[in-house]
């Protein structure tokens, strides 16, 4: 998603042009299925995300108010960080160290740092 520079008060609010741009695509999605309002809202968020999820759902609260999504629940899915050999793919545990056992391999994260808007309940006449 795209960062749009917004700043709450004195200091930045990555989070809240998280959910700007997470509104714009809910909008966007309720336009092209014809909704009329959205219930509920789900998003998978990486631990690596950069994102705190407590200040993400405080600012959907205050965001959503003037769109489709006004009285929408947001519910966050946590994904925790997993990373696996690129060589014989096998998984290396989160804490040890991230090179692969068997084949000395650096291990790539293949989970845990993505924001994606997972799901939409709408309401549709």
């Amino acid at each position: 998603m795209q960062n749009l520079g917004v700043r709450y008060g004195k200091a930045p609010m990555h989070e809240t042009s998280i959910v700007q741009a997470l509104l714009e695509q809910v909008e966007s999605q309720a336009r092209a299925h014809k909704a009329t309002s959205v219930q509920k809202v789900t998003l998978r968020l990486g631990e690596l995300a950069g994102v705190e999820a407590e200040l993400l759902a405080t600012a959907f609260d205050v965001y959503r108010e003037p769109t489709v999504a006004k009285g929408a629940a947001l519910e966050i899915v946590r994904v925790p960080a997993r990373y696996r050999c690129p060589q014989c793919s096998r998984e290396v545990h989160r804490g040890d160290f991230l090179q692969c056992p068997d084949c000395a391999v650096g291990a790539r994260l293949i989970a845990g740092d993505e924001i994606v808007l997972e799901r939409l309940e709408m309401e549709v006449d």
